[in-house]
């Protein structure tokens, strides 16, 4: 069993998420405080309702600032896979947050239109307002954005969309405040019930793609499958099966077995299977924590062997083999010996320094086969001459 981790800079990522996150935070303050305030005054609903959304967005720029100084500290050890689930906690929080900032908005601006109530032409100052607030909200999503692909964090970009949102109630409540000064008034609480929708349908998808994290969902099936011909590609790679993947916080974990050639030494094996790691991580960036399995022959689809009857370990196949060829010279003589666990049988290679009474090599190991044949679970025996290993 391998393991491998990403090193990373969770002290700067945090940083400039923080920073970022505050530019946010100060200009949805002063863009909130302004709508209500001027929706107000002219009695716009859907001006107030941005307003609203504005201030909504201050509740998630909280949430982010939080999740990501906790979310990103280092492992330890009651959280030995990182604290990435605090981002994901967060993000289901922010959704249903958001949805009942809809509900609130819908339910205002759906009363007052089905009230008729007369909305006077709300003036250039409110429209001039919902322009500036566009161009700051777009600006906003655009620098959030380009963060949170930097430091890869998911948080951090579903705010960003969350800014888009904002931007795109404000195009609505543009259009109502420009049909309201023409005389068309209904249109105002139509687009506060339209920037209704749109919180909600976001805070909807943040629900769904935080639940779906938190449930350990897989990667789409097309990345899984070039993770699979990636580790494929890497030489002695015979076969990659039981490849698992997860999310935690933005970052992706994997699991996965890989087939090598079965009498490869331990490390060589555990070098091709950081070889592959290395591959993997290259290829995806989010790829931060990789577990890998060798296996010596492909067990896809077989019963896990843990569950079922073991062979016997090298301290009891060295006590029975001794029992039954501890009067043959070549086993006395022996200065190494490998156990390959292949097949339900255990190969064995012994290593010697002198054949003793001029045997052959195949003599020798006739002669041991012959003497182990009630061992049911010997498999291929090898006798091999030279100083033995290392």
């Amino acid at each position: 069993m391998g393991h491998a981790h990403l090193p990373y800079d969770r002290g700067s990522q945090t940083r400039e998420a923080h920073r970022i996150t505050l530019i946010g935070a100060v200009i949805d303050t002063v863009l909130g405080v302004a709508k209500v305030v001027v929706g107000l005054i002219v009695g716009s609903a859907a001006l107030v309702a941005d307003g609203v959304h504005s201030f909504s967005d201050l509740v998630t720029d909280g949430f982010v600032l939080a999740a990501t100084h906790f979310g990103r500290q280092a492992p330890d050890t009651n959280h030995p896979y990182g604290h990435g689930r605090i981002e994901t906690l967060a993000t289901l929080w922010l959704g249903s947050i958001l949805i009942f900032v809809a509900g609130g908005i819908a339910w205002a601006s759906l009363t007052r239109l089905f009230d008729a109530a007369s909305i006077p032409a709300p003036g250039g100052w409110a429209i001039a307002l919902a322009v500036v607030a566009l161009l700051a909200k777009e600006w906003i999503f655009r620098a959030t954005l380009r963060v949170a692909k930097r430091v890869k964090s998911r948080l951090l970009e579903a705010n960003a969309w969350h800014s888009r949102s904002d931007a795109l109630s404000t195009v609505v409540v543009l259009v109502g405040l420009i049909g309201a000064q023409f005389g068309a008034g209904w249109l105002d609480a139509v687009a506060a019930a339209v920037v209704a929708l749109m919180v909600g349908k976001i805070g909807a998808n943040l629900l769904w793609e935080s639940s779906q994290e938190l449930v350990d969902t897989a990667l789409p099936e097309d990345q899984q499958r070039q993770m699979r011909e990636l580790a494929e590609a890497v030489p002695d790679v015979y076969n990659v099966h039981d490849l698992r993947t997860r999310t935690v916080g933005g970052h992706v974990l994997l699991d996965v077995h890989i087939v090598v050639p079965p009498r490869v030494t331990v490390s060589e094996a555990h070098e091709i299977g950081n070889e592959v790691s290395r591959r993997l991580r290259e290829r995806f960036p989010t790829l931060t924590d990789v577990t890998f399995h060798i296996d010596p022959e492909d067990d896809q689809g077989k019963v896990d062997p843990s569950l079922m009857p073991g062979m016997p370990l090298r301290e009891d196949v060295e006590g029975k083999l001794d029992e039954v060829w501890s009067a043959l010279p070549v086993w006395q003589a022996r200065v190494a010996l490998d156990l390959h666990y292949l097949g339900n049988r255990v190969d064995i290679s012994i290593f010697v320094r002198e054949l003793p009474d001029g045997q052959s090599l195949d003599q020798a190991a006739d002669l041991l086969r012959d003497y182990a044949r009630e061992l049911g679970w010997v498999g291929r025996l090898r006798v091999w001459q030279g100083p033995g290993k290392a």
